[in-house]
């Protein structure tokens, strides 16, 4: 017993900090090249050349590590005792497809990037330890954690985040502890390294009247139905541009339409990870179509093969989104923006308990009341998909789908 305690501790502590280690030189060099492309925006014309690349480097390399999230998915989920390793190449190769996406002003995020790089590193303990197939599970399911909090900064939410992003019911109940204590690691290894997490303010706002919670109820409704066109834009997409068999073809002319719609409408704000928008969105009101392009931006950048995450886009689109509503939801603009983050995120990842986590340990465990209803609304009227190709549906949505359908 003490030596298989052992054994997972090292293993815990070295997941955590590599992972935490690569996370705070990728968000690093994020920031650079975020700071490149701002100052020079003529990179956004470079876009489709930049598309052709890194598809081709993964057709190369190994074709299956394109979806990389679904690989993830597949890969926890088989059955097989004897499952391979997830292939180190996906750790390097997100990484470098994220930053040169940034680099030429793809909508993308940072989530899919610190997922697979986080499970990937993890995954390959398995080497020296010839763990069996639940073992596998709980190393790929730390490296998850990881990746997650030290990008975001979240460590709970990081933690319930990678158990339900394999499904609760695919889990088992001694990860908790395990994920817990490597998403703490790595997010304290990501701060010493000089990392700091963007910070966002709800003003002080204590109302429980019945009308309150109803104007709460309508902004998750509209959160939900906003994640639900999401996913169908990104359905949309996905099979407009399968057409093209030829992937590095494909994510060229991609790019193409990406790069045109960005300069056309002057835009190029809606470029990467819009970080400065989303905090902004907490004071002022953005434009009233920001959102609507943020999100077909994103949808049609990740659908045509460009590297990233969803989450920090899903942000801007419910902040910004959230920042508007205040012409006729009479709710403070910081609180509607705040509930638009997480309401959003739960809509389109069904993944309902880590964003309202997310949302208490960003904005603190007073506002939970608000957070639970936006979440819980958004999540039921979000559909049925989500975005994590290959992951099951939430259990939550497993029991209301049993008694209505």
């Amino acid at each position: 017993m003490i030596q298989k305690m052992s054994k997972w501790a090292l293993l815990i502590c070295a997941t955590a900090v590599i992972v935490g280690t690569a996370s705070s030189g990728f968000l690093s060099l994020l920031e650079f090249t975020t700071q490149i492309r701002v100052s020079n925006l003529w990179l956004i014309y470079s876009l489709p050349l930049i598309g052709l690349i890194v598809s081709f480097i993964y057709l190369k390399i190994n074709p299956s590590l394109n979806n990389g999230n679904e690989y993830i998915i597949r890969n926890f989920l088989d059955e097989t005792e004897n499952e391979k390793l997830i292939p180190i190449a996906l750790a390097p190769l997100v990484f470098a497809g994220t930053i040169l996406t940034h680099l030429g002003g793809g909508s993308a995020g940072r989530e899919g990037t610190a997922v697979q790089m986080g499970a990937s590193i993890a995954s390959q303990f398995n080497r020296w330890t010839n763990l069996d197939k639940p073992a596998q599970r709980l190393l790929t399911c730390i490296g998850v954690s990881a990746g997650f909090a030290a990008v975001f900064g979240t460590p709970l939410a990081a933690s319930i985040f990678a158990l339900e992003f394999f499904s609760f019911k695919k889990t088992k109940w001694y990860f908790i502890f395990p994920t817990i204590l490597t998403a703490y690691l790595a997010h304290w290894t990501c701060l010493s390294w000089g990392i700091e997490h963007a910070n966002y303010n709800i003003i002080a706002f204590n109302d429980y009247s019945f009308q309150t919670i109803g104007w709460i109820g309508i902004a998750g409704l509209i959160f939900g139905l906003t994640a639900l066109l999401y996913l169908i834009s990104t359905q949309l997409f996905t099979s407009i541009f399968s057409s093209i068999q030829y992937p590095p073809l494909r994510t060229f002319i991609g790019g193409m339409f990406i790069a045109a719609l960005i300069l056309l409408t002057h835009q190029e704000k809606l470029s990467g990870l819009g970080l400065t928008n989303i905090q902004d969105a907490f004071i002022h009101p953005q434009g009233n179509w920001d959102f609507l392009l943020k999100l077909l931006l994103t949808s049609l950048t990740l659908s045509v093969g460009f590297k990233g995450g969803e989450v920090t886009p899903l942000f801007f689109v419910g902040a910004v989104l959230g920042s508007i509503l205040i012409a006729f939801i009479p709710l403070p603009i910081s609180l509607l923006a705040g509930l638009g983050l997480v309401a959003v995120f739960a809509g389109a990842t069904h993944c309902l308990v880590s964003a309202m986590v997310l949302g208490i340990e960003l904005f603190g465990s007073k506002y939970a009341v608000y957070i639970f209803i936006a979440c819980i609304v958004a999540y039921l009227f979000s559909g049925a998909k989500n975005i994590y190709a290959g992951r099951p549906n939430g259990w939550i949505k497993e029991k209301i789908q049993s008694y209505f359908l």
